[in-house]
């Protein structure tokens, strides 16, 4: 991979993890589309840890307050406390999953036909949420009901082409949160599965050994991930207090189609 893939992939993750549109269907199916070498795994886990730095130091004040919360208060007294726990459980779906399946999905990841196909069901929990939704509650009103069934959602999103973003909005949406709570609770829950993920991948990376002109492309794309990253999380904070999530449901379906197009002609 030279730099300029590793450049491209970065900003592409970067804007795609926080923009419900699925940054690991991108990063299979833009190289796909442009005949590019399938990226290693560890090369999507590092562009992932991109973000978790754009993330964090967006939320830096919110994850402080967590923190503090959940180290201090009790559950009754705090509400910084009671947010970070039903992060905990947010996560735990996932882990589950990923620990369970590991080696289902990742065989999706070399099958760009399903994860095309699985654009197209993005798009219509984006614009079936945005019908269900009363969009009325706040992100102090989360309950452990809401904190298990979001997590499930984030769990469904293992699948390529299924949006860890979108899937996560758009159950909060559905439970009756504002967009931009929904959008918040979805950033701040993707923290422990990346770390985690990525926490595993960087030990086999020791094991196994890499070199210099390997590591560049990976420090690169890790740079370009964490820039565009941020700049996305502000975006769509800005996006959602005025509009819906139905833009980015037909940009999926958009996406999706064209991907099936190419693949039935080539």
């Amino acid at each position: 991979m030279d730099l300029i893939q590793a450049i491209i992939l970065g900003l592409i993750q970067g804007l795609t993890e926080f923009i419900p549109v699925s940054s690991s269907g991108h990063l299979v199916l833009v190289p796909w589309l442009l005949g590019w070498e399938k990226p290693p795994l560890v090369f999507d886990t590092t562009l992932h840890w991109g973000t978790l730095l754009a993330v964090g130091t967006y939320f830096w004040r919110d994850l402080l307050a967590i923190a503090r919360g959940m180290l201090s208060d009790s559950l009754a007294s705090s509400p910084d406390a009671k947010l970070g726990w039903l992060l905990v459980l947010a996560t735990i779906p996932a882990v589950l999953v990923g620990v369970l399946f590991e080696s289902q999905f990742e065989a999706l990841f070399g099958e760009p036909v399903w994860v095309a196909g699985f654009l197209l069901i993005t798009g219509l929990l984006l614009w079936g949420s945005e019908s269900l939704g009363t969009r009325l509650r706040e992100l102090g009103t989360l309950d452990w009901s809401d904190g298990a069934l979001i997590g499930l959602a984030q769990a469904l999103a293992i699948t390529p082409g299924i949006s860890r973003s979108g899937a996560t909005i758009s159950m909060g949406l559905v439970r009756g949160l504002t967009r931009p709570a929904a959008a918040r609770f979805s950033f701040l829950m993707m923290i422990p599965i990346v770390f985690g993920a990525g926490l595993v991948q960087l030990i086999e990376l020791l094991q196994e050994g890499t070199t210099a002109a390997a590591l560049t492309p990976m420090v690169v794309g890790f740079a370009a991930a964490a820039i565009s990253g941020y700049a996305a999380i502000a975006f769509l904070l800005d996006f959602l207090a005025r509009r819906s999530v139905r833009l980015f449901a037909v940009y999926c379906w958009v996406f999706g189609l064209f991907c099936l197009l190419f693949a039935l002609l080539t």
